[in-house]
């Protein structure tokens, strides 16, 4: 799923310049969206997201067996467990130029000292492997050089993106507008509060159905995401059954996010720890007002007051409060999803992300005297 949601358009860098994309990961329904890129998939049968070590060590034998035999020029990692394991592994193997992103450090200033001593001892452990490090967002940049868990030299803030093509602004005609609001028994006087993201405790949920449970009948909660079940803190289908009888609509795992922007009227990221956030992007570039946690991340996406409102984390009171006062206005809608839009543009465009990457490869391979030859 990272493969092909997230990290599509730069594999698609790659093979446009003519080189060989492998991507690595555990299978699924999205190999055969990875191999019409033009992406070869090679799946590593012991990987999970949840954390296993027995699991994880036989992962790590397969992706050491796969990097011997495969002999790339570039590996890039992504994600905690492989981009820890990963990188050293690439330099074992004598992987050429070995780069990690960060899409948000597993811990922040705010967190327990123990938890972040873990974090940041493995994550400074691991990027003495790497030749670059991509960090999505500014302030674990920050973090990173303040309590240097990575060489300077090797720190790159790369910034996160969106397609600003298909998420846009007025995608939907009205009929069609409509359309997917009477579905979910939604008029035009109905404030269609949305949200995009896997239903697991770290997304906000149970905070974000106590707010909207409080709320005029008028404020309909729609979720977009699919269970995951691999995850400690997956939701219990119990919570889900409960904010399904008060009226909250789950749509599960959709393909067409971009039409179902178009549907909304705010949306919302109740989230606890986000690197910076795709769906916050997406919504913002779709012209929607947004209510998110006050976290990294999020404070890179929303201009409290501006774009929306950013409130405390795990605070459903003050979640309610923002949301209400949204639903209340539709010319405060209409005034900060006109900004988000103008930040989006300026500030989201992937295009801009992939650049970065495919120059990272460059300045690194060059660094070290290497030249990539490519097919054709």
């Amino acid at each position: 799923m990272s493969l092909e949601l997230l990290l599509g358009p730069q594999l698609d860098a790659v093979v446009a310049a003519g080189g060989e994309a492998i991507g690595i990961s555990a299978g699924g329904p999205f190999v055969p969206a990875i191999e019409r890129r033009g992406v070869r998939h090679v799946a590593l049968a012991s990987s999970t997201r949840g954390w296993d070590v027995r699991a994880d060590l036989r992962a790590a034998q397969e992706l050491w067996r796969l990097l011997r035999r495969e002999r790339p020029t570039v590996l890039h990692t992504h994600n905690p467990k492989p981009g820890l394991y990963g990188r050293v592994l690439g330099r074992l193997a004598g992987v050429p130029i070995v780069v990690n992103t960060v899409h948000g450090l597993y811990a922040t200033p705010d967190d327990p000292l123990p938890r972040r001593l873990a974090v940041y001892t493995l994550e400074a452990f691991a990027s003495r492997w790497s030749h670059a490090e991509l960090v999505q967002n500014a302030e674990d940049v920050a973090t990173i050089r303040r309590y240097r868990l990575a060489a300077g030299r090797k720190v790159r803030h790369l910034g996160n993106g969106v397609d600003l093509g298909r998420f846009r602004p007025q995608l939907l005609s009205p009929a069609e507008r409509r359309g997917l609001r009477a579905e979910w028994a939604a008029g035009d006087d109905t404030v269609v509060v949305g949200t995009v993201g896997r239903l697991v405790a770290e997304k906000g949920y149970p905070e974000l159905f106590a707010a909207v449970a409080g709320m005029a009948p008028g404020v309909r909660l729609v979720v977009v995401g699919g269970a995951d079940e691999d995850k400690s803190d997956s939701l219990d289908p119990a919570v889900v059954a409960h904010a399904r009888a008060g009226g909250v609509v789950f749509l599960g795992h959709r393909h067409d996010v971009d039409r179902l922007l178009g549907a909304f009227d705010v949306f919302a990221l109740a989230s606890h720890r986000e690197g910076q956030p795709r769906a916050a992007m997406e919504a913002a570039a779709s012209g929607l007002p947004i209510v998110a946690t006050d976290i990294r991340g999020c404070r890179q996406v929303v201009h409290d007051g501006r774009t929306g409102h950013l409130v405390p984390v795990g605070d459903a009171a003050a979640l309610a409060q923002a949301l209400a006062t949204l639903a209340s206005s539709a010319a405060a809608r209409e005034a900060m999803g006109r900004a988000a839009v103008a930040k989006a543009r300026a500030e989201f465009d992937e295009r801009h992300v992939v650049a970065r990457v495919m120059d990272c490869y460059d300045d690194v391979a060059a660094r070290r005297g290497i030249t990539f030859t490519v097919d054709g």
